[in-house]
């Protein structure tokens, strides 16, 4: 029964999804700009790695992709909130995980097939990157989608209007983004802001997805990384699905 309701609740929101062209290129419309203007700054530029500037740029425009689209997914929940539709969902006899899964889910298509497109571009701009490594870059993209919408959702059911949820998702992402070194390699900052970074999970997953686009797969920023990810992955599922039961959602 769960993954029938699963494959309900995705559904709907799948079709939702096909409606809005707008939502489906829009959202990769950031990490687009800075492939454009950025990455060519990058070239020609000591990066402290052996690798070619669009191997180190393009693993993390693929992270931030997801890090800022499934950060504000919460957002259609806040909407779906002031409509009446979680209220009629919540007397429905689907599953509580079901309603979680089905969105998160869908999310993760989403950002997957925009890192595909981001991807198809940064190739047209010089990237060259073994396919395995590429398409380790896409599950990663995935799993971290995966994450941030339930943690989105969570708190979006725990707060009433975009006024309380945009701030402290703008609290959070920002800093996230800033030690993660998702644009450089942060071991080019100073030694603080290195040790720094280790307490960010997404440092890990940065990594990884920069050694993958390397063709290295057998290292500790790789192993450190799945580790993560995984782990991320079933923290953000548990409290999204605890929040869930608990407003009846």
């Amino acid at each position: 029964m769960l993954l029938h309701d699963t494959a309900i609740i995705f559904g709907r929101y799948a079709r939702q999804t096909l409606r809005s062209r707008f939502q489906i290129f829009f959202g990769m419309l950031m990490p687009l700009l800075y492939l454009f203007f950025f990455g060519p700054l990058l070239q020609d530029l000591p990066l402290g790695s052996p690798v070619d500037s669009w191997q180190v740029l393009v693993p993390g425009l693929l992270l931030q992709l997801s890090l800022f689209g499934a950060s504000f997914a919460g957002f259609a929940i806040i909407v779906e909130k002031s409509t009446g539709v979680v209220e009629r969902m919540r007397v429905t006899p689907v599953s509580r995980l079901a309603l979680l899964l089905g969105r998160v889910l869908r999310d993760a298509l989403l950002f997957t097939f925009q890192a595909v497109l981001l991807v198809l571009a940064a190739l047209l701009m010089g990237l060259r990157a073994p396919l395995a490594g590429v398409l380790i870059g896409f599950a990663f993209t995935a799993v971290l989608a995966l994450s941030l919408a339930s943690l989105s959702y969570a708190l979006a059911m725990r707060v009433s209007t975009p006024q309380e949820f945009g701030p402290v998702i703008n609290a959070v992402t920002m800093p996230a983004m800033l030690l993660s070194g998702l644009m450089l390699p942060i071991t080019l900052g100073p030694g603080w802001l290195d040790v720094l970074s280790h307490f960010t999970p997404f440092r890990y997953l940065v990594d990884a997805v920069r050694d993958a686009y390397s063709g290295s797969y057998a290292t500790p920023h790789m192993l450190y990384g799945v580790l993560v990810a995984a782990g991320f992955a079933a923290a953000a599922v548990t409290v999204g699905t605890r929040v869930f039961r608990r407003a009846g959602a």
